[in-house]
């Protein structure tokens, strides 16, 4: 996040790192080039978009040298076109993995908590508890296959540290 050189000191905004433009603009990489062309690929499937009007974006996708040159070719598309990077096989087998490890997780642990009850000879099942709430995030994982762990925001500079900082 970087201050916006628009506003004046005592109002200071902060704007997105992400797409800066000026002479802080950021070169985009083939990687990120990619996933907008699969957004329009998908976009074109779907029938949002001509054939034309794809073939004419796809070749400002593979033009683009700047990442904010990037986001006007899906702006006009539901949720940005993002739900057609969900929708790749590549992206639906990494989403099946994560599920498959998640529910290992939830087995090797129900089995050391259903392990430690009977070794404490306890009557009441004490691990059921842990364990639904447990079941009810491998359930949201699998249903929505949207587990995403953040661990930190590394990917950003503090405002003081950044390069147009007053």
């Amino acid at each position: 996040m970087y201050p916006d050189n628009s506003t004046s000191s005592d109002n200071t905004r902060w704007t997105d790192n992400a797409t800066r433009s000026g002479s802080n603009r950021l070169r985009t990489s083939d990687t990120e080039r990619e996933q907008v062309a699969t957004i329009l690929r998908g976009a074109m499937a779907e029938g949002r978009l001509t054939l034309e009007e794809g073939e004419e974006r796809l070749t400002a996708v593979y033009a683009a040298k700047y990442r904010d040159e990037l986001a006007p070719l899906t702006a006009d598309l539901p949720h940005g076109g993002r739900r057609a990077l969900a929708e790749t096989p590549e992206a639906q087998a990494a989403t099946r993995r994560g599920v498959r490890r998640h529910a290992g997780f939830v087995l090797l642990v129900a089995a050391a908590l259903t392990g430690l009850w009977i070794l404490s000879g306890a009557h009441f099942f004490w691990p059921v508890i842990p364990l639904v709430f447990l079941f009810m995030g491998l359930m949201r994982h699998a249903r929505y296959g949207r587990y995403h762990h953040h661990p930190y925001y590394g990917h950003r500079v503090a405002p003081w540290n950044a390069p147009d900082y007053r």
